[in-house]
């Protein structure tokens, strides 16, 4: 049987229901305006055909999830192997898939992050999500919401303006049964569309900060959507230095053209107290590598590797330090 996927507003119409039964009611005033307004203005091309692909997919419940150790939902011996192929080739055709992996009834999705070592990087340190409403913002496909889940988030939204991850996203989720898929949601949105919520109770900004013109801005926009009390977690680039080191890239830093500034951990922390919040610590950096950010199957087009110094791999191709990562956490005070 296919999967009957709603279209347009429709598709949002259980999470409008849902947001009802929280702290964040009152973002329905703004919300079903936004949603529209990108439906009517930033439609993909392809929209229509990854919506068509979404339908062929098998109309099955799994019966089997694990969210808590990874992302697994269904077990092979759920479906016919027929079934499976037929799940397989479809999201296929939804590459590239870079963020995850993935296991749906024995298909593999080997996507060009590793997201599962970098929630392991931070999931010790963080506040545990028990029965926490929870924001990730640029969230990509929606891997590490999965894992919010997993960890025991109540609700878990994800805002990223990219279609083809919705359509990734939707095709996960078609697969997960009510009583769970009420409480994930992926909203076509950027940061610069959300009202100041001071709402959830954890906002996760992981690989975004660089990509921002205006990262004060950018940083004091994910405060505004915390609750007082409530926890940032920002995991970005950063660069060796003190408190007043920041590297702004040229017009391309590995390859990606939309990098503008890179501070040093120190200086992340000294943005973030100038901000006004509290407890502001590093809890991570970890150096990125081919193993963790690489081509696949599922990701056919150049990675890291590609992005690096063929003779110095502590280099990028444009001369720059290599890619570190640090991750942050700060409490919006009282």
């Amino acid at each position: 049987m296919a999967n009957k996927q709603p279209e347009g507003m429709a598709a949002y119409y259980p999470f409008f229901a849902r947001l009802t039964e929280t702290s964040l009611a009152h973002w329905l005033e703004h919300l079903p305006a936004d949603l529209r307004a990108w439906e009517q203005q930033r439609q993909h091309g392809d929209a229509r055909k990854w919506h068509r692909l979404l339908a062929q997919l098998p109309d099955h419940k799994a019966a089997h999830i694990n969210l808590k150790d990874h992302v697994q939902i269904g077990d092979a011996r759920e479906l016919e192997a027929g079934q499976i192929a037929r799940i397989e080739g479809l999201l296929q055709q939804l590459m590239p898939w870079r963020k995850g992996p993935f296991d749906l009834f024995g298909v593999h999705i080997d996507t060009e992050w590793r997201s599962d070592w970098k929630w392991d990087r931070l999931a010790s340190h963080i506040t545990p999500l028990q029965g926490r409403t929870v924001l990730d913002i640029g969230c990509g496909s929606g891997y590490h919401l999965w894992r919010m889940l997993g960890a025991g988030a109540d609700l878990a939204v994800g805002i990223d303006p990219s279609h083809l991850f919705v359509a990734q996203f939707r095709a996960i989720r078609s697969f997960v049964p009510e009583a769970l898929a009420r409480n994930i949601e992926l909203l076509p949105l950027g940061i610069e569309h959300m009202p100041k919520l001071t709402a959830f109770d954890t906002v996760f900004s992981m690989g975004v900060l660089y990509h921002r013109r205006s990262p004060i801005d950018f940083l004091q926009q994910c405060i505004d959507q915390l609750r007082p009390g409530g926890e940032l977690v920002l995991e970005t680039l950063v660069i060796d230095g003190d408190v007043n080191q920041v590297l702004v890239p040229g017009s391309r830093y590995a390859q990606m053209p939309n990098v503008w500034f890179i501070p040093s951990s120190s200086a992340l922390v000294h943005w973030l107290e100038r901000l006004g919040m509290h407890h502001v610590r590093v809890v991570d950096e970890t150096v990125t590598s081919c193993d963790e950010q690489r081509r696949t199957a599922w990701m056919e087009s150049q990675s890291l590797a590609d992005f690096l110094d063929p003779n110095d791999h502590s280099r990028t191709i444009e001369g720059y330090p290599a890619p570190k990562r640090a991750v942050l956490l700060a409490t919006k005070p009282l």
